[in-house]
């Protein structure tokens, strides 16, 4: 039964600015969407028939699917995959068409990840009837809809479920552990076969468990770190298993890449080798589409990147989609992998009910991204509040969960506490901390950020001996907007705080500072407010991918620090976007 307006929607994308309609701009609520598909007879017959899959790249936020009227999946949460096993539904009417409805929910709740709350204004003087708003405790619009793809895929009746790998390496010869689940049969065999990029066979195995050796190993390496970044293996496992007498097959091919990751009291250690991280923090953000998946902007955004000479980014803040950490592999650009916990503010968002569901949401991304060498570290959240004394148990126990899942990566949260009020601290393995100086914090005073910079570095270290990464720092600027002196919101003040802060990591990173990640790399979206104008404008890029002044100084420094740590020719940059 319809119940309101009908309008054609894209997917992906978010639904807010596709219309002119500002209530859908701000709507906060259910919607609806329906498609019906025409599915091939192939998949509908047989014994035994196939498995039909639908598959969500993801959601914003909460979801009920059904298919042909029957319920098949309920997920909550915005920026992880789901799926559904519909083959009892569709199957046995070939030929009719698929319909599948969608339900979808951007409600936050202090429970979600990200928190948030309704607020229902009842002064009937200043606001209509039943009239609410969304709070959030987050710099950034909180855009809806299906923002990924949605497919349609079979498997045989039995098949692979999952398959986990991790490595070791040494000069002449690496391991690749593997543990391979198959689901629908136990009478099963696999085989696994390990090729280089040549396709060649380097190392072949069987069975569920076991290890791989690959001698004279290609690693994976950083890009800038090494003349041939981001080498990828591809793992190809093949199951046979025998399901009513049928003897049914499932190949599945993982990109591998073989790396270790190491972390000392100063350094971060990637195949041995120390790696300083100096890339930025991104945004799933632009004009239009929002959240929803974008190709061209994708490759843009990368060709962007390795212009600027970052190495790395973090998904900040929420997991990006498969086919972002899929470059990310491929290119060799390191990645922190974030999850959705940003705005965790307030006491009630510490309690058991938002803590299961944190774990759940690491389960999830866990299970998506452990096989990824371009992800070296997982952050469990964004500035919460760990200065509040729930925060100890809520972070140990995260984290522990965390690294009970995935022992081969190291563990963090990104924090903008004091150093010495910080519950959740203790338990993380790099400290990642966020400041700005001379913007939040002595506004337009340029002249404290070296003192200021040095006492949080030095007391954080003193305190936790552990490596830092300057995980956010910036200025807002207005494209075009000139002053000298440089005043806030010009692109001289952008470029002026960067290099007072540039100075005092210069002397930092020969003792124990790992990293630094600008905030941000492209102006995105925000609610409305009296502080933004169109969306913050902390990116040294412009929403529509256009260098600041802010971009070409951040290149030269890039390019130099990467000069300075690498084995390849010296590059020498211009003032170009183009090489």
């Amino acid at each position: 039964r319809q119940t309101g307006p009908v309008i054609d929607m894209p997917v992906p994308a978010s639904f807010n600015d596709i219309t002119q309609d500002p209530r859908l701009e701000n709507y906060i609520g259910w919607v609806w969407y329906e498609k019906e598909v025409l599915l091939p007879r192939r998949w509908l017959q047989g014994d035994p028939a196939p498995r039909v899959v639908l598959r969500f790249g993801s959601a914003h936020y909460y979801s009920i699917v059904w298919v042909n009227g029957v319920q098949v999946v309920e997920h909550e949460g915005g920026h992880l995959p789901f799926e559904a096993d519909i083959s009892s539904v569709v199957q046995g009417s070939p030929g009719t068409l698929c319909r599948i409805t969608v339900a979808l929910n951007n409600t936050l709740t202090p429970h979600t990840l990200p928190p948030g709350s309704i607020q229902y204004m009842t002064d009937k003087s200043r606001y209509p009837k039943n009239y609410f708003v969304q709070n959030i405790k987050f710099d950034f619009f909180n855009y809806a809809g299906i923002h990924r793809p949605v497919v349609l895929y079979t498997t045989p009746a039995a098949y692979i479920d999952d398959i986990t790998v991790t490595t070791t390496s040494s000069d002449s010869v690496a391991v690749v552990q593997y543990q391979v689940s198959v689901v629908g049969s136990t009478a099963n065999s696999l085989s696994l076969s390990l090729r280089d990029q040549e396709g060649k066979v380097v190392a072949t195995g069987d069975g569920p468990v076991g290890e791989l050796k690959v001698l004279s190993p290609n690693l994976w390496w950083p890009y800038l770190m090494h003349e041939n970044p981001g080498y990828l293996y591809s793992l190809e496992v093949k199951m046979q298993a025998q399901v009513g007498g049928a003897l049914l097959e499932d190949v599945y091919t993982l990109p591998l890449g073989i790396r270790t990751v190491h972390v000392t009291s100063t350094q971060f250690l990637i195949n041995g080798r120390p790696f300083y991280f100096h890339g930025v923090n991104k945004h799933e953000d632009a004009d239009i589409r929002g959240k929803g998946l974008d190709w061209p902007l994708i490759v843009k955004d990368f060709n962007l990147l390795r212009w600027l000479g970052a190495n790395s980014f973090r998904t900040s803040h929420y997991p990006y989609a498969e086919e972002i950490m899929d470059l990310c592999d491929a290119y060799g650009i390191v990645v922190i992998d974030e999850s959705p916990g940003v705005g965790i503010k307030l006491p009630e968002s510490f309690g058991n009910k938002s803590l299961q569901h944190h774990l759940a949401v690491m389960e999830e991304l866990i299970r998506r991204d452990k096989n990824r060498p371009s992800v070296v570290m997982w952050s469990v959240a964004n500035e919460p509040a760990s200065e509040l004394p729930p925060a100890a148990h809520y972070f140990k126990t995260v984290i522990a969960h965390t690294k009970a899942l995935d022992p081969s990566r190291p563990v963090t949260f990104v924090t903008d506490a004091n150093y010495a009020l910080d519950h959740g601290a203790p338990y993380v393995d790099v400290i990642c901390v966020n400041s700005y100086f001379s913007w939040y914090h002595d506004p337009g005073h340029l002249e404290v950020i070296p003192l200021q910079l040095t006492a949080q570095f030095e007391n954080w270290y003193k305190t936790y001996q552990k490596p830092i990464i300057q995980s956010e720092y910036g200025a807002d600027s207005v494209p075009g907007l000139h002053s000298d002196p440089p005043m806030m919101f010009s692109e001289e003040y952008q470029q002026a705080m960067l290099r007072e802060y540039h100075a005092v990591l210069d002397k930092k990173r020969k003792e124990y500072v790992i990293g630094e990640l600008i905030w941000n790399f492209a102006d995105f979206m925000t609610n409305q407010g009296t502080t933004r104008v169109l969306g913050n404008k902390k990116g040294i890029f412009t929403r529509q991918r256009q260098p600041k002044a802010a971009a070409f100084l951040l290149r030269d420094r890039y390019w130099k620090i990467a000069n300075e740590s690498s084995c390849l020719p010296p590059v020498i940059t211009s003032h170009s976007l183009f090489l």
